[in-house]
């Protein structure tokens, strides 16, 4: 059973390797299983297709996204640390894992399965509703009046981070998604979040 999941780690490993080196090329199984060293049957016994290689790659980016959301979120009790750190997660995430990310802003996905774009708007639209918890709960917690919907605002911060991810994708992988983070962070903040 190890053994089995080794495999299917390698697999996923290998697929988000081979999106990372080859921008814009389509990935077959055929060069999957080059790439592994195993037949394409092997990888058949391990995904049933390729969408669900690129379910894998999903569910890890779900899985370790929102999971560190919400240690961000019991941790953390500040309304600007908590937006700042969600969106530093997210974009920190993308910059480690550059395969991944040509499957969040669907460029890998082009030509696969529709439910996958599905999957990946969902990663993007849980976040976002974090996001617009976070400052709802500011504006109870502290009886913030006026301003932005709170709605509005998340959909803000959110095209940052989604304008940050695209760059880093069409530069491939140069400009990093992080790049002058803190400081333009500093300008959100004082602009939109105070």
């Amino acid at each position: 059973m190890a053994a089995k999941q080794d495999r299917k780690q390698e697999i996923l490993a290998a697929l988000a390797t081979m999106l990372e080196t080859g921008p814009g090329q389509r990935i077959t199984t055929a060069r999957l299983a080059s790439e592994v060293g195993v037949s394409e049957a092997a990888l058949y016994r391990h995904f049933p297709s390729k969408a669900k290689m690129f379910e894998g790659l999903i569910d890890f980016t779900e899985d370790a996204i929102l999971s560190r959301i919400n240690q961000i979120l019991e941790n953390e009790k500040d309304t600007v640390t908590r937006c700042e750190m969600i969106v530093r997660l997210v974009l920190t995430f993308v910059a480690r894992n550059p395969g991944i990310t040509r499957i969040l802003t669907g460029d890998a996905l082009l030509g696969e399965h529709e439910r996958l774009r599905g999957r990946v708007l969902g990663i993007f639209e849980k976040v976002e509703a974090n996001l617009k918890q976070v400052l709802r709960e500011r504006r109870l917690r502290e009886q913030v009046r006026g301003g932005l919907d709170e709605g509005m605002l998340a959909n803000l911060v959110m095209a940052y981070a989604d304008g940050k991810i695209t760059q880093f994708v069409r530069s491939e992988f140069k400009r990093s998604p992080t790049e002058h983070f803190d400081e333009q962070w500093q300008t959100i903040a004082q602009q939109l979040l105070s």
